[in-house]
Order: C-alpha cells, then structure tokens, then sequence
C-alpha cells in the first residue's frame, strides 16, 4: 500500500490522517507536529538504508589555479566525482583522500594538472590535487537527504516503503505523547521488520541483475 501526505484529508492511505487513528489523538498541537514525526523518521530512514533518493549528481565547473570545489547546499557525503575530458567528453573518477594527503602531494601553486584526488576540505568545500590547470567540467555524484513527503505528497519511501514510514512515524509520535513503554517498543519492532525487508530491496534487489548474479534457487528436495 502506498502512503500519500496532505494535511486536512481524511483517506485510508494518508499518514497525516493514519498517524492520529493508531494513536486516537487529535489535538491540536499533536496534529500540528506531526509532519515532525514524519520527517525524523524519514531521516531514520535515509540513515537506515541506502535508499535510491539518496543519491544525487550534479556537473560543475572547476575552475583554473583554483583548487577547491563549492558543494551542494543539501551535500551529505560523496558518491564519486568525475572530471570530464574535453572533446572525447571521456570521464575519469578521482580517489576520495584526506585533506592532509592533498597539501603533502600537490603544494600549492607548483603542482597543477589534471586533478587525480579530491578530499572534503570542511562543510561546503572540496579540495583538489594537483589544482586544476584548465577549466574542466566535472560531474559530482553524491548523497543528501530527498526531500518529504510532507512537503511533495508522494515520494519513493511513501510508495515503496510504507510500513517503514507508517511505524517510524508511530514511534515519533507515541515518543512525543509520553506513551506506554511496552506500545513505544511494538513500533519500533515493526519498524525494524520492515526496514529488513526494505533492505533486501534497496541494497540487494536494485543493486544487481539476474545477467551477473542469476535467478534465485531453491534446492532440490
């Protein structure tokens, strides 16, 4: 079943009408919180599993003598970073070091070139080795949180991972009431139960082909 989000709808699958059913609360102020309640457990998600949505790209342009790298305002780590060839459009992967590794092997302003390495330098830059000596293009792949359903009205955990989202949203809500010990635990056990099965989804079955890994077999009996 796929859960949709609007505010003031009364639906069998919305979760803003779902969240004040499981836990019979309309109050004003609970009501007016509950988007809260679904975003931190959509954050527990994203943090959870590795989940499609998470990953982002974005091209950009380094620029010459200059050997930083502005991030994305929603940047949460890398997936990789790709200089682009000129021309052949070719693209070659740089190797994620530390800071300190890029200062030690390309001294600025000596050492320019193609960059080979890249480092996160602090919480909106990357720093390259050697500097860049043109103005190449590159193309930035890389991890941030997707945005709510609070705010979208559908998203991929919402259609794909409803369970997940219906009880972490429980287990914030219930969290936020003060509730019982024992009802606080069952949210989070169901919770639990359906991150395994997103797992086998997001980090199994869409990270693999029945051409390389074949189908699944059971043995014979």
């Amino acid at each position: 079943m796929a859960l949709t989000y609007t505010a003031g709808v009364n639906s069998p699958t919305n979760l803003w009408q779902l969240v004040q059913d499981y836990v019979v609360n309309t109050e004003s102020t609970f009501v007016a919180t509950i988007p809260t309640f679904v975003q931190l457990a959509e954050e527990r998600i994203s943090n959870d599993v590795q989940i499609p949505p998470l990953r982002k790209n974005t091209t950009g342009t380094l620029t010459l003598n200059n050997q930083y790298l502005t991030l994305p305002t929603d940047w949460l780590a890398p997936f990789s970073l790709a200089v682009i060839t000129p021309v052949t459009l070719a693209q070659t992967y740089l190797l994620n070091k530390d800071p300190e590794f890029i200062r030690e092997s390309y001294p600025v302003p000596s050492a320019s070139g193609t960059p080979q390495h890249y480092a996160q330098f602090d919480t909106t830059t990357l720093i390259l080795g050697p500097t860049p000596d043109a103005n190449y293009s590159v193309e930035l792949h890389y991890y941030a949180y997707p945005a709510s359903i609070t705010t979208t009205t559908t998203s991929w955990v919402g259609n794909n991972a409803s369970s997940a989202l219906l009880y972490g949203t429980l287990r914030e809500a219930y969290l936020y009431m003060k509730g019982e010990e024992d009802i606080i635990k069952y949210y989070e056990a169901k919770y639990q139960e359906s991150l395994e099965s997103l797992k086998t989804l997001a980090q199994g079955k869409l990270r693999q082909d029945t051409y390389r890994t074949g189908l699944s077999r059971r043995p014979v009996e």
